[in-house]
């Protein structure tokens, strides 16, 4: 295993968590080669997008959720299902229509009459929302107060109906999907839920070999049989092992720098920011970052966190919180030529034990 200045102690990465303790590097080791394995097992019946299913496994491991935006045929809901599939987890799929209502998606009570004593009481029926995996698929077709069942779920990790809370089962993730074409009869995510997901990955279309791949795996009569490679209990401990790994400081000044030279109006803002964005991301923007590299760490090999890993994952976390302005959308300027306008001119803090090092 690599080894560095910022290479964790056993004391700080057995700190804390209801899973059983286990060997830190031991658990790394686990990760990587159940990493490895999923990716290997979802490529039998996915082909291609390397990039899309790392990032959906970079949220799964550290404990939140994705939203998946693409043009039909693309396989979202296909990669999600598998996904699902692999890690041996209860899956629902909820389609999102509009006239689908909060308690389809949280679940209802009805009235039950005691075979024996004849009373009658309230019942509360579990709804799709009670599942280890979530596919909220097309969930911009829905109106937003259908949309908001969600909202508890995904953050809290919980469901409020009928005056009483339900705890979910963990692990719990919700895994959206959107198409970005039809506009007509859909409702766009307000910035309260969008802010809830972790990633907004773009899926796009396949290479060219890669399309001729999926004809030929998809016009005959074989079917592909998928290994089950995590338990529940398993995954639990894996996605506490990733918020155990340590950052280094200057990753950290990295990420909140990152985060606040987004923002229009503050102190220090560059001026292209001021003059293309019109609201900036929250700090949740900054817990994504560091969530996001301490899993890519991890998944890459590294017992720590670098800068490098705060860019990997800086576009699918930031493109959704970012709302450039009109002067910006006149120069063919999106979120995403934001975020690499930010990743240009963020200056990369130095690492002290490197530098140290240098000085020697």
């Amino acid at each position: 295993m690599p080894t560095a200045a910022a290479t964790p102690n056993r004391t700080e990465l057995n700190a804390g968590g209801d899973a059983p303790v286990i060997d830190e590097l031991k658990a790394v080791e686990r990760l990587q080669e159940a990493y490895a394995a999923m990716r290997q097992e979802i490529g039998k019946v996915i082909v291609g997008q390397e990039e899309v299913l790392s990032q959906l496994l970079i949220a799964v491991f550290a404990r939140s959720h994705c939203l998946l935006v693409g043009v039909p045929g693309l396989a979202k809901t296909l990669l999600v299902s598998t996904l699902a599939r692999v890690l041996s987890l209860e899956f629902k799929r909820i389609q999102f229509t509009p006239d689908l209502m909060p308690a389809d998606i949280t679940g209802t009570e009805i009235i039950q009459e005691d075979p024996i004593s004849h009373e009658r009481s309230f019942k509360f029926l579990h709804g799709p929302i009670f599942a280890n995996v979530i596919l909220a698929d097309e969930i911009n077709r829905t109106p937003p107060k259908t949309q908001s069942a969600l909202l508890e779920a995904m953050q809290e990790h919980r469901v409020t109906a009928g005056g009483h809370t339900f705890v979910l089962r963990e692990p719990f993730f919700v895994l959206a999907t959107q198409n970005p074409i039809e506009q007509e009869g859909t409702y766009p995510l307000p910035e309260a839920q969008l802010d809830r997901f972790m990633f907004m990955t773009r899926v796009n279309y396949p290479t060219l070999g890669e399309e001729a791949e999926i004809l030929r795996r998809t016009t005959t009569q074989e079917r592909t049989e998928l290994q089950p490679l995590l338990r529940a209990e398993e995954l639990i401990a894996l996605q506490q092992l990733i918020r155990r790994v340590p950052v280094p400081d200057h990753v950290y000044a990295y990420a909140v720098q990152l985060v606040r030279s987004s923002r229009p109006g503050a102190s220090g803002t560059p001026p292209f920011i001021n003059d293309h964005v019109s609201w900036g991301a929250g700090p949740r923007a900054g817990q994504f970052l560091i969530l996001g590299a301490k899993a890519r760490a991890v998944l890459t090999g590294r017992t720590f966190a670098t800068c490098d890993d705060i860019r990997s994952v800086a576009k699918p976390v930031l493109r959704h919180r970012i709302l450039p302005n009109y002067t910006a959308e006149t120069q063919g300027i999106d979120s995403d030529g934001v975020v690499d306008w930010l990743l240009e001119h963020t200056p990369t803090p130095v690492d002290p034990a490197r530098a140290a090092r240098r000085r020697k």
